[in-house]
Formats: structure tokens, C-alpha cells, sequence
């Protein structure tokens, strides 16, 4: 109880600095679970999985905050075009959990912001300075160095590229909805579209779950619930330039669970690119307050 009070009497900054880092051990839990179910099951039948949980946990939080109506909307096909690039960006990554350590998936997806900044450029024409091009140029080194090009690159580690780039799509869709839509709503139709398009493809793909693997299901569909609900909270609580340099974090619990479950140390082209890329991440995010470029 004590450590409750404390909270709630914190400033808001500490608030959301917690929940973000919460949110990401979250996420990182999600990747962790689908890699355990990965080896037996089809990506698509996890996001299936997943998108009927969260669309069950929801459900109790929309009918509160207004049920059939809340979920009105005069942007449909941002809706769409938003939740089919992030379930493809999903169903990739889960494909390349399955194949390589979760913190090389990890590492390789927080250049999103850099993906997300060339994306801004083209389709909501943003303009951006030459620090924010050498942070850009500065965290494509880094994700080519986690990916080491000297090596025989692995093809999950390339799923895993293409996957991060769909995910920024999203950031530009989300940047755009964010304007008049609640993100409780977007998510919602992000799980339900996601939860349409894979149940699609159900009879071909579909295996029949153990109990333990109902028990990951569940855990899984919890923790992508969990992520939204802390992210948004995180977000209301204080500024995006507060809480997303702690998305970074991300990367020591992938490197924690790799060595825990799976006996796994990250190589060092994939400790040194993380690092280039969080620096520049960092730097886009603080030049993104800035305006200046």
C-alpha cells in the first residue's frame, strides 16, 4: 500500500516513466510468449489468438466509456490501412521470433523512429533538418551493423527489418488518427480487423492448442492488452519526448529473457548496432521537440 500511495502522489513525469517502462517489459513478455509458442504454431494463428483476447479485455472498457457509440468513426479507412500494417508488421516479427534471439528482433525494431522520421518526409511532408538526417543516416549504420552484412545475413533478420518498417507505417496512421480518435477505439479496431483478416485463414493454419499453450495464448492477448493501456497512460501523463527514450529498455529485458530461458548472449554487432540505434533514436526523439529539425 505504501508503494501505491507513493505513486500516486508523484509527479506525473515519474508516472509515466514507470508505466512506460512497464509497458515495454510488457511487450517484451509478448515476444517471449510467441516465441515459446512459435516453433509449433503459425504466426497467424498467434495473432489470431491474441487479437480475440485483447478484443474480450477490451470489451468491458468500451461498454464504460460509451459502447456502439464510442466506437463511431468518420475515419474508416485510416482505421483499416493502419490495423492491416501493423498485423502484417506483426505476423513478420512473429515469424522472426521464431528464428533468432528475441533481442536481436528487439534491437533491429527500435529503428523505428528512423523508418517512421523518412516516412513523415513523404506523407505528411514534415521537414527535417540536417541533425535529424545524421541521427537517420547515423541509426541505418546501426541497424547495419546488428545485422553484420559480413556474415551470411539471416533472412529472419531481414523479416525482421521489413516488419519494423510496416510498424512505423503505423506511427504515421497513428499520428494522423491521434487527432480526433481515442486510442482505446484505435485499438479496438486494430484487434478486430486483425482478428477478420486471420480468422480467414484459420482452416488452413489453425492447430489445436495444449493446455499450456492456451495458458501463453492468454498470457500473450494480457500482455499486448496491458502495452496499450500502460503506452497510453504513459502518453497522457507527460509528453511523448519524456517517456519514449524509455521504449530503449526494451533491449536489456530481451538481452535478460534470451539468457534466462534460452541460455543466449547477444553477439556483439548486435550489443554495439542496439546502441547506435538508441542514441539516434534518442536524438530524433529530442529533435522532434525541438522543431527545428
Amino acid at each position: 500500500m505504501k508503494i501505491l500511495d507513493y505513486f500516486k502522489n508523484s509527479p506525473n513525469n515519474f508516472k509515466a516513466i514507470v508505466a512506460m517502462i512497464l509497458a515495454v517489459l510488457s511487450v517484451t513478455l509478448m515476444s517471449v510468449q510467441a516465441k515459446i509458442i512459435g516453433p509449433d504454431y503459425h504466426p497467424i494463428q498467434i495473432a489470431f489468438a491474441r487479437g480475440i483476447i485483447v478484443l474480450i479485455l477490451l470489451t468491458p472498457l468500451i461498454y464504460k466509456l460509451g459502447g456502439i457509440n464510442f466506437l463511431k468513426t468518420t475515419k474508416p479507412f485510416l482505421h483499416l490501412f493502419r490495423s492491416l500494417s501493423g498485423l502484417i508488421g506483426n505476423l513478420l516479427f512473429f515469424y522472426s521470433l521464431h528464428r533468432i534471439p528475441v533481442a536481436d528482433v528487439t534491437v533491429i525494431s527500435m529503428a523505428v523512429p528512423i523508418f517512421s522520421s523518412i516516412l513523415a518526409i513523404i506523407f505528411l511532408r514534415e521537414i527535417i533538418g540536417w541533425r535529424r538526417w545524421t541521427a537517420i543516416i547515423f541509426g541505418f549504420f546501426g541497424v547495419l551493423i546488428a545485422l553484420d552484412p559480413s556474415t551470411d545475413i539471416k533472412i529472419a533478420s531481414i523479416i525482421a527489418v521489413i516488419a519494423t518498417f510496416m510498424w512505423s507505417t503505423t506511427i504515421i496512421f497513428l499520428r494522423i488518427l491521434g487527432t480526433t480518435e481515442n486510442p482505446v477505439k484505435t485499438v479496438f479496431y486494430f484487434m478486430l480487423i486483425s482478428v477478420i483478416c486471420t480468422s480467414c485463414f484459420q482452416p488452413f493454419f489453425w492447430k489445436e492448442p495444449s493446455v499450456k499453450i492456451l495458458f501463453l495464448f492468454l498470457g500473450l492477448g494480457t500482455c499486448a492488452f496491458l502495452t496499450q493501456i500502460l503506452m497510453t497512460y504513459a502518453l497522457q501523463k507527460a509528453q511523448a519526448s519524456v517517456v519514449s527514450p524509455f521504449n530503449y529498455t526494451g533491449i536489456l529485458w530481451a538481452i535478460l529473457f534470451d539468457l534466462l530461458i534460452w541460455d543466449v548472449l547477444p553477439l556483439v554487432n548486435t550489443l554495439a548496432g542496439g546502441v547506435i540505434i538508441t542514441i539516434s533514436g534518442i536524438y530524433i526523439f529530442h529533435r522532434e521537440t525541438k522543431k527545428t529539425g
